[in-house]
C-alpha cells in the first residue's frame, strides 16, 4: 500500500505544547500524585509515557513511575498481523495494585489496541484506576473506549491514516495525515 502526504498536523514545537497542557490537565485531574504511573503502549506510546513522566517531575519535583505494555499477544487480530507475533516484553518495574495508570497511546481509533492494553494491564495486576491518554483521536470507534486527555481531536476518512513521527523511534518529530492510494 503506498501513501502520500496531505498535510502535516503538528510540527515538533506542537507536540511539546500539546504535552506540557497534557501533563497540567493530569497533575489537576490527579489526587494523589504518590500513586500516579505511566504505561506506555510500544511503540509510540512508550516515548509519549516518557516525556509526560518526565514533564510532571519538572513541574513537581517528584520521579513518576513509567512502564512498557507489550500487547502483541493480546491483539485481536493476530492472524492478520503475521505468522509469529513478535515479542518486545512487557516491562513494569512497580508494583500497579493501587495504581493511579495513565496509559498512553499515539493514535486513538478503533479501540481495538486499547482493549488489547487493558487486557495485558489487568493481567499485570488490578490499578485502582486506568485512565487513557492518546496524542490524537482520530474517531471511528469501534468499541466504547474514550480518553480522557486528548492532545488533539482530528476526523479522517477511511482511506486516510494519521502518522506519529516521533524522534526516538523515526529520527523525526512530527504529525502526519497521509491517504492511501489506489485502493
Amino acid at each position: 500500500m503506498s501513501t502520500r502526504l496531505k498535510s502535516q498536523l503538528m510540527s515538533a514545537s506542537e507536540i511539546d505544547r500539546t504535552l506540557v497542557r497534557l501533563a497540567h490537565e493530569i497533575l489537576e485531574k490527579s489526587h494523589d500524585l504518590d500513586k500516579l504511573a505511566f504505561i506506555g503502549i510500544r511503540r509510540r506510546g512508550v516515548p509519549l509515557a516518557q516525556r509526560l513522566a518526565a514533564k510532571i517531575e519538572a513541574l513537581e519535583k517528584r520521579k513518576v513511575p513509567v512502564g512498557i505494555l507489550d500487547i502483541n499477544l493480546y491483539r485481536d487480530d493476530l492472524t492478520t498481523v503475521g505468522h509469529t507475533p513478535v515479542l518486545n516484553a512487557t516491562e513494569i518495574n512497580f508494583e500497579i495494585k493501587g495504581m493511579d495508570i495513565v496509559l498512553t497511546d499515539d493514535v486513538l481509533y478503533t479501540g481495538r489496541t486499547i482493549r488489547a492494553a487493558l487486557d495485558a494491564l489487568f493481567d499485570k495486576g488490578r490499578p485502582a484506576r486506568v485512565q487513557l491518554l492518546t496524542l490524537i483521536d482520530r474517531g471511528w470507534r469501534e468499541l466504547p473506549i474514550e480518553a480522557r486527555y486528548v492532545g488533539r481531536m482530528v476526523q479522517t476518512s477511511a482511506n486516510e491514516i494519521i502518522e506519529v513521527k516521533f524522534q526516538e523511534i523515526d529520527g523525526m518529530e512530527k504529525v502526519l495525515l497521509v491517504e492511501k492510494d489506489g485502493e
